[in-house]
């Protein structure tokens, strides 16, 4: 929901409104995980990418640890869609298997800057 504008009328505010959904996995399947938030209703999102530091990431290779490459998925989502696309990124890389990678949701008090279903013009 719109709450206000900045001074400059570009950037709608959204007060409570929106959750981030971040997922960890494995390199290689944040595309499919985008893929099945897209479908279930995401607008988009961020890859990034890490290196995993777990208790249970401590591999090596002729005595030299290997540091697990990581993807990291950044989903800002309506609320109201949340629970739909998470359940479906869940099940698109079986992540309530162990070793998978994890995800989890955040509660954003403000977001601005998207644009995404409003009627704006652009310079």
């Amino acid at each position: 929901m719109k709450d206000e504008t900045d001074s400059c009328g570009q950037y709608t505010i959204f007060e409570n409104a929106h959750d981030l959904i971040a997922v960890i996995v494995k390199k290689g399947l944040s595309e499919k995980v985008l893929d099945f938030a897209k479908r279930a209703g995401a607008e988009g999102g961020t890859i990034l990418y890490g290196r995993g530091t777990g208790i249970h990431e401590k591999a090596k290779l002729l005595g030299i640890p290997i540091e697990p490459e990581k993807e990291i998925i950044l989903i800002v989502i309506d609320k109201k869609k949340t629970k739909t696309v998470l359940d479906s990124i869940v099940s698109s890389v079986n992540l309530n298997k162990p070793g998978v990678g994890i995800a989890f949701v955040v509660e954003l008090s403000k977001v601005l800057g998207i644009c995404h279903g409003l009627d704006y013009e652009q310079d």
